[in-house]
């Protein structure tokens, strides 16, 4: 017998591959048996709901189930699941009285040349199938490290011996790209010797550490209960070229347990190298679409290293409402959003669900495990639909517990997750395959930095919100596992397919990833240098391609030679600026530029102080009132604002011919 709902109020764990077998390896027939008991209807009439779920989980309907112990299911006693399992219920009670149909992801069938087509597409390598010789794809592939390129070897080679079999077109040959003269080559890769935390390996020049201190690192710890020893994290390395080769004979243990305290979790620090550190903000929007190119060959380069499987959900997206606020795409929320707030990246209903839990909901007892009332939520979500933007919704109305609710109603509601699907099945089979902290960490880093930006700054903005919750544990009594379990279900749980055994197999899996999104954040958030890196290599790499484009055209270079045969003596530059001397432009200040010799400590925080002293009295109280930061403008990087703490002189050898400009930093 087979769990079964109705199909209006079904829910489904996105997370997980949806081609894998239905059957849970090792799972008492019997305990899968008796689950239906507890969700028919007369059961739900003579149980409350969080008795009907424990009951399902306990003794009192069945015998634990006879897992094989796999990372998922076996490492969480019923109890310590209690709450993820009532917030599931909950959500299935309130979609149960929701009348309006669901906007679905639907998941497609695809073979294995389809997906590696479609995963070339997705890294910006999309020349490789239509055999045309762009300058990005050929940029992009001169940057890639050993690993790198044998995964897009590797994908590559499937997606033609696919095709030839299938007897479509003619197709390139993997050794006319790489430039290799049998079917096991060797590359023509980056080295992979560290490079500066945010720029090219210099020669001969070595990363510089620093002591620890709160700031010259980046520590992401536990408040109490921690762990004596601390473990770092590196980013000057590609974290598929540091994993060490595992044997081919190691079996992946059987018998991997999540402990729900927090004392379980490492203690992580990054330390900032001569470079500092470079947030996800910190980039213009194109160095951020190269980064998630190359964010995904690298979790995948990871995933082979590791010899795990990548799979992938394949997604046929379904296009959902465009206007109002629950159910909304949020491209299309913060389109509509942004024409009354210019530059918002956060949708105004949830940065305001989030300013109300704020002020007067951090320290009520159970806030987001405690329902509130459901008719009034969605009375309230009605209303809300209605007055929103026309400011005359009575937010004093709104109780604490509602917030809570409509805050998870509209996560839930989003017609494509706020940590979008296609990845999340490789992350589940890692954690389930892997025990150790550091590698599950790198790889939801790379995971992040592959959100779009509407879902990575509406994340970012959520697992801060969390992290307030948690801090007040003392009084609202939710600690870090309490609210992974009630935040899980809503961020990975979505209605329109029946839930089956594998889904509820990764219930504590997703807690997990949850707990690791939430203390972690402030790492996950920090673009790895190793990537700033390789982009500025792609962008070195495109300038040359165009400098050499722009040579060979015939127009200029008879242009070129007439002014030549023109010009009776050669003409000076307009500013010669010596070596190691910067520019800097303030257009918001008094003085708007200033020449500055740099010597090897020369941070960029000291030439802010040295604008801000000699623009002290000349600047109006609005610009001394505002955070200024200095950034890197062209050159080979698009922007770039600096860490207070980078040592300018490396950045400017890093990057000689960018602009240095002070002004806000964008938010």
């Amino acid at each position: 017998m087979t769990m079964e709902m109705k199909d209006s109020g079904s829910v489904v764990l996105t997370a997980y591959h949806p081609h894998s077998p239905a059957r849970i390896p090792g799972m008492d027939q019997s305990f899968v048996q008796d689950i239906p008991s507890s969700h028919s209807p007369s059961s739900r009439k003579s149980l409350p709901r969080c008795r009907r779920i424990n009951r399902m989980l306990s003794n009192e309907s069945a015998p634990p189930p006879a897992f094989s112990r796999s990372n998922s299911q076996a490492s969480m006693d019923s109890t310590s699941m209690e709450d993820f399992w009532c917030e599931v219920e909950s959500i299935k009670e309130s979609s149960e009285d929701r009348s309006e149909e669901a906007t679905l992801l639907e998941f497609k069938p695809a073979d294995e040349g389809e997906l590696e087509a479609e995963w070339l597409q997705d890294v910006g390598l999309s020349t490789l199938i239509s055999g045309a010789e762009e300058e990005d794809g050929q940029a992009l592939l001169s940057t890639l490290t050993r690993t790198q390129a044998a995964a897009v070897q590797k994908r590559y080679n499937t997606y033609t011996q696919t095709l030839r079999k299938k007897n479509k077109h003619t197709v390139r040959d993997v050794r006319d790209i790489f430039g290799t003269s049998d079917s096991s080559p060797t590359f023509e890769t980056v080295p992979v010797s560290p490079v500066p935390s945010n720029g090219l390996q210099l020669p001969g020049q070595k990363p510089v550490w620093k002591s620890v201190s709160s700031n010259n690192c980046l520590d992401c710890g536990l408040d109490k209960g921690s762990p004596s020893v601390t473990e770092e994290l590196s980013y000057e390395v590609s974290f598929s070229e540091s994993i060490m080769v595992l044997p081919k004979t190691q079996e992946w243990p059987k018998t991997q347990r999540f402990k729900k305290e927090d004392s379980a979790l490492p203690k992580f620090i990054v330390r900032k190298s001569r470079f500092g550190l470079t947030e996800v903000g910190d980039l213009s929007p194109e160095d951020m679409k190269k980064i998630r190119y190359l964010s995904l060959i690298e979790l995948t380069a990871f995933y082979d290293a590791l010899g795990v499987e990548m799979k992938r959900n394949r997604v046929e997206r379904v296009r959902g409402r465009e206007n109002g606020l629950f159910g909304v795409p949020l491209t299309i929320l913060l389109e509509n959003d942004q024409k009354k707030v210019p530059g918002i990246k956060v949708p105004l209903i949830f940065q305001k669900l989030l300013l109300k839990l704020e002020e007067t909901g951090l320290e009520t007892e159970g806030i987001l495990r405690v329902p509130g009332s459901a008719s009034r939520v969605k009375n309230l979500h009605q209303e809300l639909e209605a007055k929103f933007y026309e400011d005359t919704f009575d937010w004093d109305q709104v109780r604490n517990n509602d917030a809570a609710g409509l805050l998870k109603m509209f996560i839930r509601e989003l017609p494509s997750p706020l940590f979008t699907v296609e990845y999340l099945p490789a992350f589940i089979t890692l954690v389930e395959k892997i025990s150790k902290i550091k590698l599950q960490l790198q790889a939801l880093h790379l995971l992040i930095m592959l959100l779009p930006e509407a879902n990575r700054d509406t994340a970012k903005a959520f697992l801060q919100f969390l992290k307030k919750v948690v801090a007040n544990e003392g009084k609202n009594k939710m600690n870090l596992w309490n609210v992974s379990m009630i935040v899980a279900p809503n961020l990975f749980i979505y209605k329109g397919k029946r839930a089956n055994q594998q889904e509820m197999q990764a219930a504590a899996t997703t807690a997990h990833i949850v707990r690791l999104l939430i203390r972690y954040q402030d790492i996950l958030w920090t673009v790895p240098s190793f990537l700033i890196s390789q982009v500025r290599k792609m962008n070195e790499a495109a300038m040359n391609n165009s400098k050499r484009q722009l040579m060979f055209d015939k127009g200029v270079r008879k242009l070129l030679r007439r002014k030549t045969m023109e010009r009776e003596r050669p003409e000076r530059p307009e500013s010669d600026i010596p070596e190691g001397v910067i520019r800097v432009y303030a257009p918001l200040h008094s003085k708007v530029s200033m020449a500055i010799q740099l010597n090897s400590q020369t941070k960029a925080k000291d030439i802010l102080a040295r604008f801000r002293c000699e623009n002290s009295h000349g600047s109006s109280q609005k610009i001394r009132g505002q955070v200024q930061s200095l950034h890197e403008i062209g050159g080979n990087i698009g922007q770039h604002c600096l860490d207070p703490d980078a040592y300018m002189l490396d950045v400017y050898r890093a990057n000689p011919q960018a602009e240095w400009v002070i002004k806000p930093k964008a938010s």
